[in-house]
């Protein structure tokens, strides 16, 4: 086998790996009005259903990163990509909004084991920056563009299929990147990786915890006594797990890894970016179906240009960048495109040209393929090969407590924003009127006699837009100084990082 297939094969897996889990984080946008007739699932069940997925997954995925540099990458990838068709099968053909739930948690653990290794397989199979850099690029845009791929494969098959196809579609999916595995040479750390138990278990409840806080403070309250548990139980934890790493000679996670500026700063860019790019999805999500009234399949096809220009700025574009003007404005130019584009959508209207949104979408696309792309690999470029599985971890974790915080933050803001500005007509009974106030989804479908359905609407939909305006004029102004702060921290981080700091043998590398 060359080095040079190996290398496709990497590649190949990695995205198709990334596009499968990322997917899954959006794929129910689409498919959750049907969900909740077909299984008859509560607003509390929905909830649970959506969100449990990303619990399971950012609880694991330290301790996954881990495993696979201790018993073996590619084998961890086999696994978590086995487990995830298997719990997918489950998930399409679930009988009760209860079984959904377990399913939806059994794909968080196996996409717990797939993404550090995807992305920990790329450090180690490509050594050049160059040749590193344009796969953890490929890889990185189509995780960004993974975000708007969920409601264009929700919308298609729904078009044709019942909700549960929504989850089969991973099956062929799944039998690729096993068929690309067998060209990927195995991998793990020369020495095995000690696994302290303690410390698994702290950093499961911690992030768990966390999360969790993070998706109900917003829902029920930061007083309320289940956040304000989580929360105490989230940082006790963290805190426990963070002294512990300090003592261990070889933690699950090493902290002095933040020493290094230019890891702390990708790593919280990441976070931000992903922060400002899950709530961008959710609104145009929205504004296609409630706003627009398109069917799921044009509003899932509506995503296209965005998902085409992450993948083309990150896979194609990316290393060019660095190569030009340096990571840190190379990371900043990214942010700046991303803020752009929340810009246009702030000046969206009822029936604004398609045009318009097309412009946002393909400006917060190419950004967030550009930063994710730089940042991901300056991460992976400054740590040792054989610590790549923890790092890798440390990256996606961030990832997925950005898009935990993007969606409940800015949807908060949306929806407080909303019940703020509404103004509901007179005539419309008080049950009625709350039920109106709750959301705008609510606003939109509550049957009603004319013309008081249209009075209703229009000043739902009013109070909805300005909603977003505020939401990503906000996005927009975290986004401009982050990528101020990532200009001046990552100012003198070489464009070029080759070190090879690992002890780990090469295994016929396809860079």
């Amino acid at each position: 086998m060359s080095s040079r297939a190996a290398g496709h094969a990497t590649i190949i897996a990695s995205c198709l790996a990334q596009l499968i889990v990322t997917v899954d984080m959006t794929v129910l946008y689409l498919a959750a009005p049907e969900l909740t007739v077909q299984l008859g699932a509560s607003n509390m069940a929905m909830l649970w259903i959506v969100d449990v997925y990303g619990f399971t997954m950012a609880g694991l995925l330290v301790t996954f990163g881990n495993l696979g540099d201790r018993l073996g990458r590619r084998r961890m990838l086999v696994w978590g990509v086995t487990a995830f068709a298997a719990t997918s099968v489950l998930a399409a053909y679930a009988p009760t909004a209860e079984v959904l739930i377990v399913a939806r948690a059994l794909m968080g653990v196996a996409g717990a084991a797939i993404l550090p290794a995807t992305t920990s397989l790329l450090r180690v199979m490509f050594t050049t920056q160059r040749a590193r850099t344009a796969a953890v690029g490929a890889s990185a845009g189509v995780s960004a563009a993974g975000f708007a791929v969920g409601p264009i494969v929700g919308g298609v098959l729904l078009n044709q299929f019942w909700w549960g196809s929504v989850f089969l579609i991973n099956i062929p999916i799944a039998l690729f990147i096993l068929i690309a595995t067998r060209f990927i040479p195995e991998s793990r750390a020369p020495q095995g990786v000690r696994m302290d138990l303690a410390s698994v278990l702290l950093s499961v409840i911690g992030v768990v915890a966390v999360v969790y806080t993070i998706k109900t403070a917003f829902v029920l309250g930061l007083w309320h006594l289940d956040v304000m548990t989580a929360l105490i139980v989230g940082v006790v934890a963290l805190g426990l797990f963070a002294r512990r790493q300090l003592r261990l000679p070889v933690p699950l996670i090493d902290l002095r890894l933040f020493h290094s500026r230019q890891f702390t700063a990708s790593v919280g860019s990441n976070l931000i970016a992903v922060f400002t790019l899950s709530a961008f999805g959710l609104i145009i999500s929205q504004y296609f179906q409630l706003v627009r009234e398109w069917t799921p399949l044009n509003a899932g096809l509506a995503y296209v240009p965005g998902a085409l220009a992450a993948v083309l700025a990150g896979g194609v574009l990316a290393a060019s960048v660095i190569n030009r003007i340096g990571r840190g404005p190379a990371v900043a130019l990214g942010l700046v495109l991303a803020a752009i584009g929340f810009g246009v959508l702030a000046t969206v209207q009822t029936q604004s040209p398609y045009m318009v949104v097309v412009a946002a979408q393909v400006a917060v696309g190419a950004g967030a393929g550009l930063t994710l792309t730089v940042t991901g690999d300056t991460i992976l470029g400054t740590v040792p090969r054989d610590r790549a599985g923890a790092a890798a971890a440390i990256s996606v974790t961030a990832y997925e407590l950005g898009g935990s915080l993007g969606i409940a933050v800015i949807g908060s803001v949306l929806s407080g924003i909303y019940r703020a500005q509404l103004l509901v007509p007179p005539g419309v009974p008080q049950a009625v009127a709350d039920q109106v106030q709750e959301s705008f989804g609510a606003a939109v479908t509550t049957a009603l006699p004319e013309p008081v359905a249209t009075a209703v609407r229009t000043a739902a939909t009013e109070a909805f837009l300005g909603g977003v305006r505020t939401s990503m004029v906000v996005s927009a102004a975290t986004t401009v100084v982050l990528a101020l702060v990532a200009l001046r921290v990552l100012r003198g981080v070489p464009k070029v990082i080759e070190q090879e700091t690992a002890r780990e043998p090469d295994p016929a590398l396809g860079a």
